[in-house]
């Protein structure tokens, strides 16, 4: 079936033409939703068909309305507000929605288009570093990075989620460094650890800006040394600097101490992602892929793609798009994260040959995309076309921005089990574990909190900057996953009520000839505009779209909830169409919540 949109804008593309002898294009045709303050359920906008010279503004609406009226059947009435004409469906177009999706299961079409069918998309993220443990921008980082993956699989796509391990260089070894001077002997087993390899990595690479903190201050002091100096000549850094050349040349006991070190961060990471049910299906490494990332530049050096400057650095002059020279290969021979970026692209497409790449990385990194992306162009890389950088705002708490070195940010997991805490402390203050043991309070807890969590999160737009309040997202109330989980709940509760009664949603549908409620029918234009929304979100990259839609679906659920009686309607009918509007809506909360990477309970 057609979306209704394109309906319409196929039928007034036609009667344009057919009474004005016109030819516009259907696309160019502007519909959308009425206003809820109007009469109506789409409209359609006239103003931009005046450069045609068809008439005034209301004369277009007015013939326009009739034509359509006649020649579209489920077009009920029309009126004529300025420069808009207001369409009215006839209700048995909603029930004919309801009937026709009664029954059916997660894999349909109407919950999943098969249009991405033999199209691949990979989706890069989290990208985290191996010398601190994930933290809250990271969480915002692997919900948008997961609900991308989870919306293009809903539209047919092979969809591939990978994340790129920053594993090596001055920032590592600034955690290795620390260790060996005052960590060495301890282990994430430690009682003071209790198996978080992360936080012990994260505590070393604090503990260096310590180390280099007071270094500073004796050269500055003893030396009069500027600030500048100091940090250059500080004995750690140069330490870390030699550390650095020995990994590179292979030196044992540092590859060693690098390969455990990581290891405690790997094996952390991989819980935390486990406990957000995220499978990454590839990990690449930047220690396996900057040399083929230098490779890549010598190459582009020998076709003058790229260029030598005078001191030896090899890079791409990009003033003439308005950027920089850019370097690849230092004139020590080093390569830069730029460089590494071009081997890692290589290697994904010849893993997976993908048509779109999309790179989940925070809107301080727009600038090395926007380059990165212009490289691979002029590297003419068959891929180049279908890269995209989801570039995401900073995520803060009420008590300000995070510092990694200065050990003031907010540990991902410390954070989840805030979440959970909060969540299990609200659902028994309210009631809503009567009956449960300890086990299935829990179980209930962790599905509210880390749901409450995932949609905090992804319900803004991913280009603003936001702030995160624990409390706040957990309330059953609010805009929040709770609330809308609670709505779900209520659908599943009435679904259990109805086999009760043997009340089955498509009994005596035929005999539905209105919809009976405005709630109702509210209710029902929203559950239509699914794939639609679906759609829109995965085009943009903006899971926001879905998450708010799911909220609108939850509070016009909760109206009709609250305005109907579903199964104890007048008449049998009518119980048995309600609970079909109650069924579809259930399906969709759980798909669209199921796309965000949120669980549903049962009961509540």
């Amino acid at each position: 079936m057609l979306p209704v949109i394109t309906v319409l804008q196929q039928a007034t593309a036609k009667a344009i033409y057919t009474h004005y002898n016109v030819e516009i294009s259907p696309s160019d045709i502007q519909i959308q939703e009425t206003r809820k303050d109007f009469e109506g359920d789409y409209t359609i906008v006239i103003f931009p068909l005046t450069k045609h010279k068809l008439g005034s503004p209301p004369q277009i609406a007015e013939t326009l309305g009739t034509l359509l009226k006649e020649s579209v059947p489920f077009v009920q009435s029309c009126s004529v507000v300025q420069g808009f004409l207001n369409l009215t469906f006839e209700n048995n177009f909603w029930k004919e929605f309801i009937v026709s999706h009664q029954g059916i299961d997660l894999s349909h079409s109407f919950f999943s288009p098969d249009e991405g069918k033999g199209k691949k998309i990979l989706v890069e993220f989290c990208s985290p570093n191996t010398n601190k443990p994930l933290h809250l921008g990271h969480l915002r980082n692997l919900m948008l990075g997961e609900s991308v993956v989870r919306m293009y699989q809903s539209l047919g796509y092979r969809s591939i989620a990978c994340c790129l391990y920053n594993d090596r260089g001055i920032a590592i070894c600034k955690s290795m460094y620390a260790w060996q001077k005052q960590f060495q002997g301890i282990t994430p087993d430690s009682e003071s650890y209790a198996g978080k390899g992360d936080k012990l990595i994260g505590d070393c690479y604090v503990a260096f800006s310590r180390i280099l903190e007071a270094e500073v201050k004796l050269l500055t002091e003893e030396k009069g040394m500027t600030k500048e100096e100091a940090e250059k000549n500080a004995p750690c850094m140069i330490a870390i600097n030699e550390m650095l050349i020995q990994w590179e040349n292979g030196d044992p006991a540092i590859r060693e101490l690098w390969a455990t070190m990581n290891g405690w961060v790997y094996k952390a990471n991989n819980r935390i992602y486990e406990r957000l049910n995220i499978h990454f299906e590839k990990f690449y490494f930047e220690s396996d892929l900057y040399e083929s990332g230098r490779d890549i530049a010598y190459e582009a050096l020998e076709k003058n793609i790229f260029t030598k400057r005078e001191d030896g650095a090899i890079g791409i002059d990009l003033t003439s798009e308005k950027l920089d020279f850019k370097v690849l290969v230092r004139s020590n021979g080093t390569t830069v994260y730029m460089t590494q970026d071009l081997g890692t692209a290589d290697q994904k497409y010849d893993d997976f040959q993908q048509e779109k790449s999309v790179y989940v990385v925070g809107n301080e990194q727009e600038y090395h995309f926007k380059v990165l992306f212009l490289i691979l162009k002029k590297l003419n890389r068959a891929y180049a076309e279908g890269l995209f950088h989801l570039s995401y705002g900073m995520v803060n708490l009420p008590t300000g921005k995070m510092k990694s070195r200065e050990g003031t940010t907010v540990e991902a997991e410390d954070l989840m089990d805030e979440v959970i805490a909060v969540a299990k402390e609200n659902t028994i203050e309210l009631g809503k574990t009567e009956g449960m043991n300890e086990k299935e309070i829990d179980a209930l807890s962790t599905i509210l909190g880390l749901g409450a969590l995932k949609y905090f999160l992804l319900k803004v737009d991913p280009a603003k900057n936001m702030l995160f309040d624990p409390k706040e997202s957990v309330d059953l109330h609010g805009h929040t996953g709770p609330f809308i989980q609670y709505a779900y709940t209520r659908t599943a509760s009435v679904k259990r009520e109805a086999v009760n009664r043997n009340i089955a949603p498509l009994a005596m549908m035929d005999k539905v000839e209105e919809i009976m409620h405005e709630s109702e029918k509210n209710l029902i234009k929203s559950l239509y505009k699914y794939p639609s929304v679906l759609r829109d979100a995965a085009n943009t990259y903006n899971p926001a779209l879905l998450a708010n839609y799911a909220y609108e679906v939850a509070k016009d659920y909760n109206r009709f909830y609250h305005d109907c009686k579903i199964l104890m309607a007048d008449k049998p009918y009518l119980s048995a169409a309600r609970f079909a509007i109650s069924n579809l809506t259930g399906q969709t909360l759980k798909k669209c919540l199921d796309i965000l990477g949120i669980d549903v309970p049962e009961r509540m």
